[in-house]
């Protein structure tokens, strides 16, 4: 008894469409300390929500955020302040706002694993003057 054509074909088909769908890959993981470009900071990057936050955990120099817009934070420590926001999965990375504390101010920016060790920190004034940062895992 031969089966009708429409029914063998399926399993054919579908089998041909799973070979041609691209393999899912896992993001590069951003969790971890890293060195800013500078070489003055490290910054913890670990998850929180769908994104990742950041950190800083050790910098030179005064290390204080004398440059924040508000004037009662201007003597506090950069150490423990949180400068990463990037809660939004993108599909190469993450977006979200970067607080740059040597001028206070905060920026719309993006978070992408370029490497085993290096990571493009992006931040961005009206979402068209970008400046970028190449990072290096220091763990």
């Amino acid at each position: 008894m031969t089966m009708p054509r429409a029914p063998r074909l399926i399993p054919t088909l579908l089998l041909g469409f799973l070979a041609l769908a691209p393999a899912a890959q896992a993001a590069p993981d951003a969790t971890g300390v890293w060195l800013t470009e500078t070489g003055d900071s490290k910054v913890r990057l670990s998850r929180c929500g769908g994104g990742m936050c950041g950190t800083i955990v050790s910098t030179s120099g005064k290390g204080i955020d004398e440059n924040n817009p508000n004037p009662a934070l201007r003597s506090r420590s950069v150490v423990g302040v949180q400068i990463v926001n990037a809660t939004t999965p993108t599909a190469d990375g993450y977006e979200g706002t970067l607080y740059n504390p040597k001028d206070g101010k905060t920026y719309s920016g993006s978070l992408k694993v370029t490497g085993p060790s290096t990571l493009e920190v992006a931040g961005c004034v009206m979402s068209v003057f970008c400046k970028r940062q190449t990072w290096k895992r220091v763990n």
